[in-house]
C-alpha cells in the first residue's frame, strides 16, 4: 500500500488560505482513507516567482494534520522548464522528501518537458510533471486515476474542500 495525497490550497477574498489533503491507500485513489482541512489565518503576499513561499505553508499545515504520505499530487507543475527551474512541486519535493506529482490544467510556456495526459471523453489535455520518480510513470498514474472526467476525482475533491474551506 502505498499512503498517496493530494492537495490543493485555496485563497478567500477575506485573506488568509484554507488547504484541503485527500489521502488514499493507493496511487489511483480508488480507495480514499481520509479527507483533512485547514485554514490558515495569514499568508506571505503573492509573488511573482515566488508563488511557492505563499503555498508551502499551507500544505505544511494540511500535512501535519494526517498520517505520513509516501506520494504528493499537486495542482500545478513540478518543474517549469526542461532545464528544471523549480514549480511548487519541486519545492514541494525538496520540503517533504516524499515523489510529488504536479498536474497542471493548462500549459505554462516554456513547460515544453511536461507530459500531456489526455483523460475521459476530454480533447483538453492535463500537463504532467513529476519529482523524485520517473516522469513517465507519474503521467500513466494521472491517466489511471479515479474518476471519468479530465480531471482525477482526488483532485476535484480537494479543490472543493478547500474553495468550501470544511474544518
Amino acid at each position: 500500500m502505498t499512503r498517496t495525497g493530494a492537495v490543493d490550497v485555496y485563497y478567500p477574498e477575506a485573506g488568509g488560505a484554507t488547504a484541503a489533503l485527500v489521502v488514499a491507500g493507493d496511487p489511483g485513489f480508488a480507495d480514499p482513507l481520509a479527507e483533512h482541512v485547514v485554514r490558515l489565518e495569514e499568508v506571505a503576499p503573492y509573488q511573482p516567482g515566488a508563488f511557492f513561499e505563499r503555498e508551502l505553508p499551507a500544505l505544511e499545515a494540511v500535512l501535519a494534520v494526517a498520517d505520513p504520505v509516501e506520494l504528493l499530487v499537486i495542482d500545478g507543475y513540478v518543474t517549469l522548464d526542461p532545464q528544471g527551474r523549480p514549480g511548487l512541486g519541486a519545492h514541494a519535493h525538496e520540503r517533504f522528501g516524499v515523489p510529488i506529482i504536479g498536474v497542471a490544467k493548462t500549459s505554462f510556456r516554456g513547460a515544453t518537458h511536461a507530459i500531456e495526459v489526455l483523460r475521459g471523453d476530454s480533447a483538453r489535455a492535463l500537463y504532467v510533471t513529476a519529482a523524485g520518480m520517473d516522469a513517465q510513470v507519474a503521467a500513466d498514474l494521472v491517466r489511471n486515476m479515479a474518476g471519468r472526467h479530465r480531471m482525477p476525482d482526488a483532485l476535484k475533491r480537494v479543490d472543493h474542500l478547500s474553495r468550501r474551506g470544511v474544518y
